[in-house]
């Protein structure tokens, strides 16, 4: 074998700095846990100072969704979490993809079966995931003389590599949750390493990938606890120095489920067509299983890389819960510039008003402290382009002691008063309103509660009656209130 292969491959490998790595396979959609291993490797880079990679993990060609590596690229980027560095492709920096370095693997595999840590085995089984119940132990090949693997691969006999597990004691890994976590060796099977069609396994390939690319961390969820000890003991059989583990334990959607898709949780594409915003999935996720210590919660995601430490990783089970996810949001939008907010909030206006005199970011400011989610948006404008059909009881309300009788005489007295004003904005209908109110010997809600029906129609609004009055304009204003003076009569 040529040791200047691997030489060369060694000299390249980065040495003085923190490097981590997302590594999704593209096959299916980018649940909440994904984006969550995806942050927290994101912030440990960051927090040290270090490099962030992407890696597409794609040797699956079976499981492989269409349009799944566009989603994994549209979520990252949307979230802030960019990376460092990807093959020079001649372009924008892009990720590594374990399918375009499928001719790094095969030699390591034949090198630790030089080493007598993995065999070649002719077997017939399925390629990749071993079937049920396989056991090494019954694996003829897993002893064949030297001189008959010889002679099967000059016969051409298709064959995988597959790891040699030692068949006694334990083996022992550190994980930064967890602590030590021993295995027994019997319990751990010869994982394949090398397929029929040449590809590695996942298992394989993330392990000389982490090591070629220098990578320091590892962050992945407590599932892969089990096969860690595997990947100690492919190290060990290198001699290459183990990277820092870091197990996170599931996202649950309740005490004894994970999140998954066909149990309609949501991805992050769906938390964002439901109106949540980018910064508040990531703050909220972050807290999902890690603590930043004190009272704090709201973090912008720089502020997250710096405040970022390992021993707030919790070791529990942490639960989605979308109603905390709503605060956060609401939180969210209420800081928001008004300008940004009314940006966003356009397109879900324009839903339900379509009226072009409506202008979209005087409704917004109108929103802006009564959103929680921006989908609840168009629900709370249908008053906009139309007047509703609505019932007259409306104008009778406990509160500001409105009744039809009163209402009808208030919309009457309101009418010429507002018809008069010479600037139509809110500094001059509000001081018309309450200097008829004054004038009438009334408190201004027993004026402004009818004005605001007859120019709504519904009694939850998302503003004053000023504010709606001055965005209907003068002459809409006035048309809907003598509606409400001929319901009333």
């Amino acid at each position: 074998m040529d040791e200047k292969f691997f030489d060369d491959l060694e000299a390249r490998i980065p040495t003085r700095e923190v490097r981590t790595r997302f590594a999704p396979s593209p096959t299916g959609y980018m649940h909440v846990g994904n984006l969550r291993t995806a942050l927290y490797t994101w912030c440990i880079a960051r927090h040290n100072g270090g490099k962030f990679i992407l890696r597409i993990e794609d040797t699956d060609q079976n499981r492989l969704v269409e349009g799944a590596v566009d989603v994994i690229y549209r979520t990252l980027t949307d979230c802030g979490l960019d990376w460092d560095e990807g093959p020079d492709k001649g372009g924008p920096v892009g990720p590594y993809v374990q399918t375009e370095r499928r001719g790094l693997y095969l030699p390591f595999a034949q090198r630790l079966v030089q080493r007598g840590h993995a065999y070649y085995c002719f077997c017939d089984k399925t390629e990749g995931e071993d079937p049920e119940g396989f056991e090494r132990t019954a694996d003829p090949c897993r002893d064949l003389p030297e001189e008959e693997v010889r002679r099967c691969l000059a016969a051409g006999m298709p064959y995988v590599i597959r790891q040699r597990i030692p068949a006694e004691g334990t083996t022992t890994f550190h994980d930064e949750i967890f602590g030590d976590v021993t295995a027994p060796n019997k319990d751990l099977d010869d994982q394949v390493l090398i397929k029929r069609d040449g590809l590695p396994t996942y298992n394989f390939a993330n392990v000389i990938d982490d090591h070629l690319m220098g990578i320091t961390h590892v962050v992945r969820g407590s599932e892969y606890l089990a096969s860690a000890p595997k990947y100690n003991l492919l190290y060990e059989g290198f001699g290459w120095k183990v990277p820092k583990y870091v197990h996170c334990s599931p996202v649950m959607r309740d005490a004894h489920n994970k999140m998954s898709k066909r149990h309609g949780d949501p991805s992050y594409e769906d938390l964002v067509e439901k109106g949540y915003l980018r910064a508040a999935i990531v703050n909220y996720v972050a807290l999902l299983g890690w603590a930043p210590g004190g009272e704090r919660e709201i973090y912008s995601i720089r502020e997250l890389a710096e405040a970022f430490d390992l021993a707030g990783i919790s070791k529990s089970q942490a639960i989605f819960d979308i109603e905390k996810l709503t605060y956060f949001n609401a939180e969210y939008i209420r800081a928001m510039d008004p300008a940004d907010f009314a940006r966003a909030a356009e397109p879900y206006i324009r839903q339900r008003v379509k009226n072009p005199s409506i202008d979209p970011a005087a409704v917004a400011a109108l929103l802006q402290q009564r959103t929680e989610v921006l989908t609840d948006i168009p629900g709370k404008l249908g008053f906009f382009d139309a007047l509703p059909d609505y019932d007259a009881e409306l104008y009778v309300h406990k509160k500001s002691k409105s009744d039809r009788e009163s209402a009808l005489q208030m919309l009457q007295a309101a009418l010429p008063v507002l018809q008069a004003l010479p600037v139509w904005d809110d500094e001059h209908i509000h001081g018309a309103m309450v200097s008829l109110a004054e004038s009438l010997g009334v408190k201004n809600a027993k004026l402004l509660w009818p004005v605001r029906i007859a120019v709504t129609g519904t009694a939850v609004t998302p503003g004053g009656a000023v504010e709606i009055c001055r965005i209907l304009g003068r002459e809409e204003t006035l048309r809907r209130m003598a509606d409400g003076i001929g319901r009333l009569s």
